[in-house]
């Protein structure tokens, strides 16, 4: 008898697979999406993410998903509506609001005005780990105060070491969305469930898992030092035993992520025994 993805783990997982450097088509990744819809495992899918730059490119199905803005800001509303046009429906936009030590504050009033013009949609405006955090989250949480669905997003990875930030830095920005009731996505490097070092890079990676335990953390009230605690463990046994005890409940903060291949982190869940693999 097929089985329900535990509610914790319920959207967790966005179809990343046409974000670059993929070497797949439009159309094969909708084809490959709609499989993992009509799977055993499809509450553990959240949107297939479709890059703004597909315009043009080629043809778009009627299918809804989740809009990378890999274009510039300003032509984000011009570039949801020529898709609109196309027949996709946008469920939510996410958008980088600055590069790495630039203010955020001026892309992020954009998309705010962007969010205010479209209420329909959800928005995750992609925040820099650097210089005017901390303000900027305050903007997001007044956005949000004011009735617009705009929430944060936070890149963990990358091609140099200092784009990983470290379990402390991570969990400082985990806490400070807790403490302005913020949920927040994550990009890059969330490749296997637990935190591990690239043999090839020797770039150490946060693990999806370490992620979700330090929200879980963080929402029952634990400290920047219990939530880093929980995001430094390389070893799953201190990270599976709370995953299982909120199991069946809602996933507090942590939005979800991105993965070029949904089946690889519904593979460690099943083989950490966190999902059964689709029978009772």
């Amino acid at each position: 008898m097929s089985t329900m993805v535990p509610p914790l783990y319920a959207g967790l997982v966005d179809d990343a697979s046409l974000l670059p450097p993929s070497p797949i088509g439009l159309t094969d990744g909708v084809a490959k999406y709609q499989e993992h819809a009509a799977s055993w495992y499809s509450e553990l899918l959240g949107s297939l993410l479709v890059p703004a730059s597909v315009v043009g490119t080629e043809p778009v199905p009627a299918i809804e998903a989740g809009l990378i803005g890999d274009v510039p800001a300003a032509a984000l509303p011009v570039t949801v509506e020529k898709l609109r046009a196309a027949g996709l429906v946008i469920e939510h936009v996410e958008a980088a609001v600055a590069r790495r030590g630039e203010d955020p504050q001026p892309g992020l009033d954009a998309l705010r005005s962007f969010a205010a013009a479209e209420r329909g949609l959800r928005f995750f405006a992609e925040i820099p780990l650097s210089w005017g955090l901390l303000a900027a989250l305050d903007s997001v949480a007044e956005a949000r105060a004011a009735g617009l669905s705009i929430a944060p997003k936070f890149r963990v990875g990358g091609l140099a070491a200092e784009l990983f930030p470290t379990p402390v830095e991570l969990a400082a920005v985990i806490c400070a969305c807790r403490d302005r009731q913020l949920p927040f996505k994550l990009a890059a490097g969330l490749r296997h469930a637990t935190r591990h070092t690239d043999p090839e890079t020797g770039f150490t990676h946060h693990g999806f898992l370490n992620v979700l335990v330090a929200a879980l953390q963080a929402a029952s009230g634990g400290e920047v030092a219990e939530v880093a605690e929980a995001l430094a463990a390389t070893h799953p046994v201190p990270l599976v035993e709370p995953a299982r005890t909120y199991r069946d409940a809602p996933r507090p903060l942590f939005v979800g992520f991105g993965a070029a291949n949904v089946v690889e982190p519904l593979t460690e869940l099943v083989r950490l025994g966190l999902i059964n693999g689709g029978y009772d």
